[in-house]
């Protein structure tokens, strides 16, 4: 079994829509550090399960200098935003990490991983 953990950092601004009051309704940023786990019992041709530079386009590019709720079609919470990358890096992805500040980290497995053959 092969596996690759990717850490990347991305400065991002967002609001919630809560049922309760927060100051986290108001527009802020944070500097988000996103870590994603990929798995796979082979790799490709390259040698690789996916290439370190992809996956952070994948992450980087969507997100970095945005308003996140520009970019995505729903309440980007750091859970939500978690499950969104991993289904993004599909099929490899079993796990992220979604980290807003030092003290806040929300993440998501997904439920049954399976190994993926190329």
């Amino acid at each position: 079994m092969y596996e690759v953990k990717k850490r990347i950092e991305i400065s991002a601004a967002h609001y919630l829509k809560l049922d309760y009051d927060s100051k986290c309704t108001n527009l802020h940023g944070h500097n988000w550090l996103v870590t994603v786990y990929l798995r796979s019992e082979t790799l490709d041709k390259n040698g690789m399960i996916m290439d370190f530079t992809q996956i952070k386009e994948k992450i980087k590019d969507k997100f970095d200098h945005k308003v996140i709720n520009d970019v995505v079609p729903f309440n980007p919470t750091a859970e939500n935003l978690a499950k969104h990358i991993c289904d993004a890096l599909a099929p490899y992805c079993y796990r992220v990490d979604v980290t807003e500040s030092e003290n806040n980290t929300a993440s998501y497995y997904k439920s049954e991983t399976k190994a993926v053959l190329l």
